[in-house]
């Protein structure tokens, strides 16, 4: 029996907005890879508050609403399928948005594909590229 590894992933918070509250088109690939099982994306705690915080803001709220979602929804998917892990050493490259270092460090720690949508991660890439993480904005 050959027992295949599963990719590793980490998401930033933007990313799991676009797969759990927006359904936009671009995350729809990586929804399905994450319902069907196919990647192992890993989180940490830190992760998930910065996710509650996010669903608070005035600007979300009317989203939820609007897609007829809550905060618990969106946090019940992120609990389905992120699995929670150890906050990941500092790694040698730094992020110009310190909020974003916290997934950096865990990408790098575990040789994991880093979607992000932001400008300081991405900005990154050949940085990362050189560390083994590949950051791209979708799958």
């Amino acid at each position: 029996m050959t027992i295949k590894a599963l990719q590793p992933i980490v998401l930033d918070t933007n990313i799991v907005l676009d797969v759990f509250v927006f359904n936009d088109v671009a995350a729809r690939p990586l929804k399905g890879a994450l319902e069907a099982g196919e990647l192992d994306w890993m989180a940490t705690q830190a992760m998930r508050d910065e996710l509650v915080r996010v669903l608070a803001y005035p600007k979300i709220v009317p989203r939820l609403a609007f897609y007829q979602l809550s905060a618990l929804d969106v946090l019940a998917a992120f609990d389905q399928h992120a699995r929670l892990t150890a906050v990941a050493a500092k790694a040698s490259v730094t992020c110009s948005d310190p909020d974003d270092q916290k997934f950096i460090d865990l990408a790098v720690a575990r040789q994991a594909l880093l979607l992000s949508k932001d400008r300081a991660v991405i900005s990154m890439e050949k940085r990362l590229l050189a560390q083994g993480v590949r950051a791209q904005i979708a799958i």
